[in-house]
């Protein structure tokens, strides 16, 4: 299983970008998947949750009505449209799959599998 991060980058407060997560070697289709981040000196949190059709979201506090989760099950991605971008949103940005467990998956430990990370960050 393998689960691709790309997207991140440098943006200036106000500014927008959107994280895809390429996944192979997984059915896609029957897993729910998640996006955290972990800032410098900070742990690792959740942001953004996404059902198996994409019908149910959830997200963090600090980032709803801003980011919005999104998938293509044809393509196998998922993706993270981020506006509005806040300094503190700066953080490495990793993407994670998980099966068989109840809504809402916002805890680490349900996730079996994980993606390498991509870089956002955000300056003033």
């Amino acid at each position: 299983v393998q689960l691709q991060a790309s997207g991140g980058g440098l943006v200036q407060a106000g500014g927008s970008l959107r994280l895809s997560c390429a996944a192979s070697g997984l059915t896609f289709s029957r897993y729910f998947m998640g996006w955290f981040r972990q800032a410098p000196g900070k742990e690792r949190e959740f942001v953004a949750a996404i059902s198996w059709s994409g019908g149910s979201t959830d997200y963090a506090d600090s980032v709803k009505g801003r980011f919005t989760g999104s998938r293509d099950n044809a393509k196998n991605t998922v993706y993270l449209q981020m506006n509005n971008l806040k300094p503190e949103d700066t953080a490495v940005y990793y993407c994670a799959a998980g099966l068989g467990r109840p809504y809402p998956w916002r805890r680490e430990e349900e996730y079996e599998f994980w993606g390498q990370g991509t870089q956002v960050t955000v300056s003033s």
